[in-house]
């Protein structure tokens, strides 16, 4: 009860909740736009943000977060082009149903699984934050170098599938990280006599510039995408028998959702598609998936949208996120001076309730908006694509530049972007890249403060017992995930082998 009061009276006295009902507009009609990824419309808000309150400026990117996982499926089952990556597995049977003539029906279904998702993600996450964060407490300097190494090595592990590729970037995000002044003795490195890096680069102009305007650079050489019919926006919400029809996979997306979201790594793709999975194997009817099956929609929608709140778990108690978008939200945290973990339930408890209250009144507000919004989104996809990416560029830009008024900044922003367009052309992940910028401080101050402890002497990493497991689990996850890269191309070629004896 009193954690409720808190976030009601922080949210009474901000301008929180007209922020979320603005970011979940901006997120479903950046989802509804195919390429454009929850955390690109958060990095182009993140700017934005700078002059705003702690808790209207975490309501208002959390709310792009929720909006956006529910817009990237209107694309998906209008023109079979999911705009989110998390929708992907919605465009199987949710095109099949707009094929038939169900396309309102379908886009109802995405929305009501969306919102039992987004609500039952959100009592995970106030449940479930807060004891975690109470464990991690007891951390001692030593423990927090071990648990930043153990969040990198999760992410590099579990994106973009090469163990060497995630290192590579998480190398690189540290690199940059150490640009600026030293943590301790505050001498200045890697500037080039350049005083404007003497604050070190800001991991708001890294995210911006790796998330949002790589994308808009590949979106350049991409084809356009199909486009949508006007005739098909008209919202059709599940009657009774169908909603519990729709029970059992909405649960199975819920249940799947939680795990992958608390998961560093995870995230809301593999969520849905094993939540799809999953139904199908549990469904009466199995033979309507892939043929326009409404529980097809319902366990992927669920899925990816209890990840926009059990992804903040990590997030929030221990100051790791677990996703590109979370990572975008962390961000938004050091913007304003406010560092997520365990002292942050401490420091600034009313931004932390706030938050929570924040998300609620998002997806009341994904259900109010999603009823109206169909045709403003249809019309923004069938706008020329070079019209939008211009647009969204001039975003980028004016948001960066209002931050410090400086266009080394920008000049910055979009170099790593350019940057970033390279290492994707590259197959390289780009997560661990901004989790090593992010973390960079939190390993190296706490590395340095643990040998100033310890006078020089590095067995106290491995004296201390929380800070030896996270190290030998960083340890174990990086060898297993290394022997099963090694391991998967033999079993393809003897599976091959076996199939052409």
């Amino acid at each position: 009860m009193e954690a409720l009061l808190q976030a009601l009276s922080a949210l009474a006295g901000s301008w929180a909740i007209p922020a979320a009902f603005l970011g979940v507009l901006w997120g479903i009609l950046g989802g509804a736009l195919p390429g454009i990824s929850p955390s690109i419309a958060m990095a182009i808000l993140l700017p934005m943000t700078y002059g705003m309150q702690p808790v209207t400026a975490m309501v208002l990117l959390a709310s792009v977060y929720v909006g956006a996982e529910y817009g990237g499926s209107i694309p998906a089952i209008l023109i079979r082009t999911p705009g989110t990556n998390s929708a992907a597995a919605t465009t199987v049977d949710g095109y099949e149903m707009a094929r038939q003539g169900r396309a309102g029906e379908a886009l109802g279904i995405s929305l009501v699984a969306g919102l039992v998702g987004g609500l039952f993600g959100l009592l995970v996450l106030v449940t479930a934050t807060r004891p975690l964060a109470s464990v991690a407490l007891s951390f001692t300097p030593m423990a927090y170098f071990a648990l930043g190494i153990l969040g990198i090595s999760v992410i590099a592990s579990l994106s973009g599938g090469s163990l060497l590729k995630g290192l590579l970037a998480a190398l690189l995000g540290l690199m940059l990280a150490m640009v600026g002044s030293d943590p301790v003795s505050g001498v200045s490195r890697f500037t080039f006599d350049e005083p404007e890096l003497l604050g070190g680069i800001k991991p708001l102009l890294v995210m911006v510039g790796l998330f949002a305007v790589s994308e808009m650079l590949i979106q350049v050489g991409e084809p356009a995408w199909a486009r949508a019919d006007a005739s098909q926006a008209r919202l059709k919400l599940p009657d009774w028998p169908l909603a519990k029809r729709l029970a059992r996979p909405t649960a199975i997306g819920c249940a799947i959702g939680t795990f992958e979201g608390v998961t560093p790594g995870a995230g809301g793709t593999v969520a849905a598609f094993m939540s799809y999975s999953e139904a199908r194997r549990w469904s009466k009817h199995p033979e309507e998936f892939g043929q326009g099956s409404p529980e097809g929609v319902a366990a992927p929608e669920a899925a990816n949208n209890v990840v926009t709140a059990t992804a903040l778990v990590p997030l929030l108690s221990l100051g790791i996120p677990g996703s590109n978008s979370a990572a975008i939200l962390l961000g938004g945290f050091l913007v304003h001076g406010l560092q997520p973990g365990p002292l942050l339930f401490e420091k600034a408890p009313q931004v932390v309730y706030g938050l929570y209250a924040g998300l609620l009144v998002a997806n009341i507000a994904m259900l109010l908006i999603g009823l109206v919004i169909l045709t403003p989104c249809i019309w923004l996809v069938n706008r020329p694509k070079p019209w939008l990416i211009a647009f969204i560029l001039a975003l980028v830009v004016s948001g960066v530049y209002s931050v410090h008024q400086s266009l080394f900044e920008v000049g910055l922003v979009l170099g790593i972007g350019a940057l970033g367009y390279l290492l994707r052309a590259a197959g390289v992940p780009l997560l661990p890249m901004v989790l090593g910028v992010v973390l960079g401080f939190m390993i190296e101050s706490n590395y340095r403060r643990s040998l100033l402890l310890s006078g020089g002497d590095h067995a106290i990493f491995f004296t201390d017992r929380v800070s030896l497991a996270l190290l030998l689990a960083a340890a174990a996850l990086a060898l297993y995930s290394g022997w099963q890269e090694i391991r998967g191309p033999r079993k393809r070629r003897a599976a091959l082998e076996e199939q052409t004896t």
